[in-house]
């Protein structure tokens, strides 16, 4: 490549030669800088005028403003006066304009069950259920995303006197416990303070002295890292309360299996008044002096879990109990029980924590629709993060919400007990509370991030945008695009093009982005995606990192769009 050309050696005797295209700006965000700058230079002022009026900045305007001043000084395209039109499109695509909020901002005092918390199923597999690897890599690789629920399933050795992580049935080749433990309190709090709840999928019951063998493990990994409460909760702490701190999830031991059988734990554990449902006197640290003993393995247990057998009906009875815990259920178990228990199963999530599971079918490690669970305000909705389908993009895109700090506020309408629940299960009905209007003026980092002959052997790549929703049944749509630009590695879209989106249900509606490469002979060519809460959306002209199908972020690719909001 030289000289703005690019040569492509179609066969032996002849090549085609393309004009590449590089730093040309679409004609909108020409017009954009004209209308905010002076004799092609856009002072202080006029940034903070721009950032006010086109990208409805209200807080800090003008410390964001000469943050990007500070950001763009060494630049040859910085003025002194001021951005010439090159460096204020360089803002434009930058890190300073992203499309979503990057901190936490919801309110994180409220009880654990308030919230969709980032989950994982069988987090140590490395690929397929059936035959993979078991790794201490994939819980690393979850922690350091932001997933705060880790599942490990826990078996015997085959000397018994150890204990494996492994996906019991099946030819996986096992990783010991304690490398797992080591290697979540390396990186649980590595990209999120916020809690993490490690789900033990126990097999050991038959086997007691290894379930005393994971409290000492637990114990002595953790530390005070682990969040040992004094007597069966009432109401979960909040995530602001659990703060680097560690959780333990399983189904206790019965009452009477030989590993209680010794120093048993006392009954007053649960039918204790010092539960913690007063934020003020909770308590969450150990009896004074104990912390140099090891606890017994139901004590160690934060938050019982009990998995739902049989009809409905009694579906999640010690949800009626003073005593909080979480239940499980698989996708197939929900499916069938949302038809006529939805109630039953909001009313449920309000004070108990509910887990959904997929399937066992799901060998290759797919995923299913988790808008279905959370509709129902069930917190947990297990995902295989090796499962590199469009339902992970959207799970890992509505946990981008909220800092991507792993907790997310669920919406009033599922904590509130006035009936508001019934409007959304016939959303339809609903009215549409915002329209987004969206329109992609270009797109760039191709080049830089993919071989010359990635997409296409003989000629640039041809790219096009879909967009759609994602959300309640009467907000989602199907994927809409734009018209495809022909051999350009920096498509740009210089047309009116807007696509439109009325919503009703804010908190749970999602944007789907991907970018493809138009193939006339074949399927066309993946080249990039992203999923955005819309609750989140920041307006006005933004740039929008893309990922790729693992959900990492490629270093160079974006598009460049433009969010509006009308009611």
């Amino acid at each position: 490549m030289s000289n703005g050309k690019q040569h492509f050696q179609v066969c032996f005797c002849w090549s085609r030669v393309f004009k590449v295209r590089g730093g040309e700006i679409p004609e909108d965000i020409k017009k954009v800088f004209e209308s905010y700058s002076m004799n092609d230079t856009m002072s202080m002022d006029g940034l903070i005028s721009f950032l006010k009026k086109e990208q409805n900045e209200v807080i800090n305007v003008n410390t964001k403003a000469q943050n990007v001043f500070n950001s763009l000084k060494h630049l040859n395209k910085f003025h002194r006066r001021g951005l010439t039109l090159e460096a204020f499109f360089k803002f434009l695509v930058g890190e300073h304009n992203f499309a979503h909020q990057s901190k936490v901002h919801q309110n994180m005092d409220a009880p654990l069950a308030h919230y969709y918390i980032y989950t994982g199923h069988n987090s140590y597999l490395t690929g397929n259920q059936l035959s993979s690897d078991c790794s201490i890599e994939p819980i690393k690789k979850a922690l350091k995303k932001g997933v705060r629920v880790i599942e490990l399933d826990l078996w015997p050795d085959i000397t018994k006197d150890d204990i494996n992580v492994r996906h019991g049935g099946t030819l996986t080749t096992p990783v010991k416990l304690i490398k797992c433990l080591k290697a979540i309190k390396e990186d649980a709090f590595s990209f999120s303070e916020y809690p993490v709840i490690l789900t033990f999928e126990d097999h050991l019951h038959p086997y007691p002295h290894l379930q005393e063998k994971v409290a000492q493990m637990v114990k002595s990994t953790f530390g005070s890292m682990l969040f040992i409460p004094k007597s069966d909760m009432d109401v979960f702490p909040s995530p602001n309360q659990l703060v680097k701190r560690i959780l333990i999830s399983t189904k206790p031991p019965t009452e009477d299996s030989p590993s209680e059988s010794d120093n048993k734990v006392s009954p007053e554990r649960g039918r204790s008044e010092n539960g913690l449902n007063n934020h003020n006197q909770q308590q969450i640290q150990l009896e004074e002096g104990d912390e140099d003993e090891v606890p017994k393995y139901r004590d160690l247990i934060a938050i019982h879990a009990t998995k739902h057998k049989g009809s409905m009906e009694n579906f999640g009875s010690h949800g009626s109990s003073d005593k909080v815990g979480r239940c499980s259920m698989n996708e197939l178990a929900l499916e069938a029980a949302v038809a006529e228990h939805s109630h039953q199963l909001i009313r449920f999530t309000q004070r108990n924590i509910l887990r959904v599971y997929p399937k066992g079918a799901r060998f290759t490690s797919s995923n299913y629709d988790p808008l279905i669970a959370w509709l129902r305000g069930a917190q947990m909705v297990a995902f295989n993060m090796q499962g590199y389908d469009r339902f992970l993009w959207m799970m890992q895109g509505f946990f981008r919400a909220n800092g991507g700090c792993g907790y997310v506020k669920k919406p009033e309408f599922l904590l509130s007990s006035d009936g508001l629940c019934d409007e959304v299960f016939n959303s339809m009905a609903l009215p549409v509370k915002k329209t987004l209007k969206v329109k992609i003026y270009m797109g760039d980092g191709w080049r830089a991030d993919f071989h010359f002959r990635h997409f296409d052997y003989c000629s640039p790549p041809d790219f096009y945008v879909r967009v759609g929703m994602v959300g309640v049944p009467a907000d989602a749509c199907n994927m809409r695009k734009t018209k495809t630009v022909n051999d350009q590695w920096v498509p740009i879209w210089n047309d009116d093009v807007e696509f439109e989106f009325p919503i009703r249900v804010l908190e749970l509606a999602l944007l789907r982005i991907d970018v493809k490469d138009y193939d006339p002979s074949g399927e066309d060519e993946f080249a990039g995606q992203t999923c955005l809460p819309v609750s989140e959306l920041k307006t006005g002209i933004r740039c929008v990192p893309l990922y790729n199908r693992k959900g990492d972020a490629y270093r160079s690719v974006k598009l460049l769009m433009r969010f509006d909001f009308t009611t």
